[in-house]
């Protein structure tokens, strides 16, 4: 009984999504003639180190809790 609803709400904002992508498409041509060149070229490297530094971050949170599972049985007993 409460799939029908959200199943008609769920249509209804695509159905509204789908009515508004003209001037999208008008931004895309837009957007694709403009170009960022070199002053811009220090935030990408930015983002680059930030999202490696993530990464790396998420890699040692993940080999630690290995080491950690690991361990757990022999602290059991």
């Amino acid at each position: 009984m409460i799939r029908v609803p959200f199943l008609r709400v769920l249509l209804l904002a695509l159905g509204a999504v789908l009515l508004d992508l003209g001037p999208l498409a008008a931004q895309a041509t837009e957007l694709g003639r403009q170009s960022l060149g070199r002053p811009y070229w220090h935030l990408f490297a930015a983002y680059a180190i930030v999202v490696l530094l993530i990464a790396g971050w998420v890699i040692s949170i993940a080999r630690r809790l290995g080491q950690v599972e690991q361990r757990l049985p022999d602290l059991d007993g």
